[in-house]
């Protein structure tokens, strides 16, 4: 072959295996068909907001209804860079996640939709736990079904100049290790974003009777609904438990829901659009069926983060709690946050709130006098677990300070520093002194100023930047002029 050959080579098309089996093969007869499901929610507002979506991928004679009332939320008109298509493997097991970075397009009878393979390609360099396995995608239905439904969505766009359908990066996610679902949710969640939007495709639980199936869909799916991963694996073991005849599963596509749920903080709303099962389509046979759950992620940027004071009440004695165990040289388990959190719910605080995936600093101050200050910029771990880590580093792992004794403890006072998510900011005419703190970063330095410690000094704007530039980020006084500036406010207490 002449190298030059290379370029001329057909593009690879992974054909439409599921047509005439899950939905309509005739490329006219599939367009009605979708388009008459569309049609049933065409009073359905549609979410300019919308960060992804959970769609079920049975047959459209069972599921076509509750997979339009989804797709009906989208806005066809907004340019997309992206459609991130994650669902589970029926074929094979991988122990990790497949992303097709071979075929070019996906071809259904409506014709052939665009592979971002270069963003394919990326995932898998990314991280290994990205691989590409061709058989996982080779007869694979939960991606393929999907596309007739964007398609005509976007075909019908009325407007002057529509949107061409986005191209996809299909994902087969096949592992039930939790640490593997975490790196995946890292790599992807710089994806997730307003330029990009996600969709998951899932059905509920299979083949219990119909009964049992409305309540075990109704357990997942208010645990969905909490946006708390934590209470969605919960509900998925809980269900598994419960001893209803016949339910193998209660959600097939359990793995990337996690993957999707841990991309999640308090900046997300879950929204439940319909649900289903097979057995309101078929009457005859309601001893097994299949549930059919539909929701919409909204991405709220400007919603409020708040505390209530039992949430405050909690967290400090989550932090008194962790540092004693601490000195006892005990470890917090686990189990005994998740436990911690219960107690909290059961008392009548939101779990969203201890739940929500935000920083924190946890203060000691001995007789008025600072003792130990850590804190934690990442909103990748549940608020409750960042207090509890916080508090023991506060005690103990403070360079400036010798570690906490015990006969010092009833002399500390905790103060808990909760952040909202960083902004940032393009100029020091947005920062407002005594309610901002400054995050400072340019390569692989930064720091930070919460917004008290204005409170602590007698400093200009300029020169509280200026000193959190040079003292905390060795940037030198004027280093913060081209580095990145972050502006972010804190629940104190």
């Amino acid at each position: 072959m002449h190298p030059s050959d290379k370029y001329h080579q057909e593009p690879v098309v992974r054909p439409a295996t599921q047509a005439n089996r899950f939905y309509e093969g005739d490329t006219q007869r599939l367009a009605a068909e979708v388009d008459g499901y569309l049609a049933l929610h065409d009073q359905s507002p549609v979410f300019h907001n919308l960060a992804a979506l959970i769609v079920p991928h049975a047959g459209y004679y069972f599921s076509g209804n509750v997979a339009a009332a989804a797709y009906k939320v989208i806005d066809p008109e907004k340019s997309y860079k992206r459609i991130f298509l994650l669902g589970p493997s029926h074929c094979v097991w991988l122990n990790g996640a497949s992303v097709n970075t071979e075929a070019d397009y996906y071809a259904t009878p409506l014709g052939n939709v665009k592979v971002d393979r270069e963003t394919a390609l990326q995932l898998t360099a990314s991280d290994d736990v990205f691989t590409y396995k061709p058989e996982a995608h080779a007869e694979e239905h939960c991606l393929e079904v999907q596309l007739p439904f964007l398609q005509r969505l976007f075909a019908s766009s009325s407007s002057l100049s529509p949107q061409p359908l986005p191209p996809i990066v299909p994902i087969i996610i096949s592992t039930n290790h939790f640490g593997k679902l975490k790196r995946m949710a890292e790599v992807l969640k710089p994806y997730f974003n307003d330029d990009n939007l996600f969709i998951v495709s899932s059905d509920f639980s299979h083949y219990p009777s119909y009964d049992d199936a409305c309540e075990v869909d109704a357990r997942t799916g208010r645990a969905i609904e909490s946006g708390d991963v934590g209470q969605f694996i919960t509900a998925i073991e809980a269900n598994a438990a419960s001893g209803k005849r016949n339910l193998s599963t209660s959600a097939c596509g359990e793995f990337p829901i996690i993957t999707l749920m841990l991309m999640l903080d308090n900046r997300y709303e879950v929204r439940h659009l319909m649900y289903q099962n097979s057995g309101d389509i078929d009457h005859h046979d309601h001893s097994r069926v299949v549930g059919y759950h539909s929701f919409a992620f909204l991405r709220c940027e400007n919603s409020t983060f708040t505390l209530t004071d039992s949430d405050k009440k909690q967290l400090k004695e989550i932090a008194l709690n962790s540092i004693k165990s601490a000195l006892g040289d005990k470890p917090v388990s686990q189990s005994a946050l998740r436990s911690a959190l219960c107690d909290a719910i059961s008392k009548g605080a939101p779990a969203s709130a201890l739940n929500s995936k935000c920083g924190a600093f946890v203060s000691l101050h001995k007789h008025g006098h600072l003792r130990g200050c850590i804190g934690h910029f990442g909103e990748d771990v549940p608020l409750y677990e960042i207090v509890s880590e916080m508090a023991r580093a506060a005690a103990f792992d403070d360079p400036r300070f010798p570690p906490l004794r015990c006969e010092e403890l009833g002399d500390v006072d905790i103060e808990i520093s909760v952040l909202t998510p960083m902004r940032r900011i393009k100029s020091l005419d947005e920062f407002q002194l005594h309610r901002h703190g400054i995050y400072i970063r340019k390569g692989y330095r930064s720091g930070t100023f919460l917004p008290q410690v204005a409170d602590e000094v007698n400093w200009t704007k300029e020169e509280f930047v200026g000193h959190c530039s040079r003292d905390k980020a060795g940037l030198g006084w004027d280093g913060w002029r081209d580095a990145e500036l972050y502006v972010y406010e804190a629940i104190v207490f």
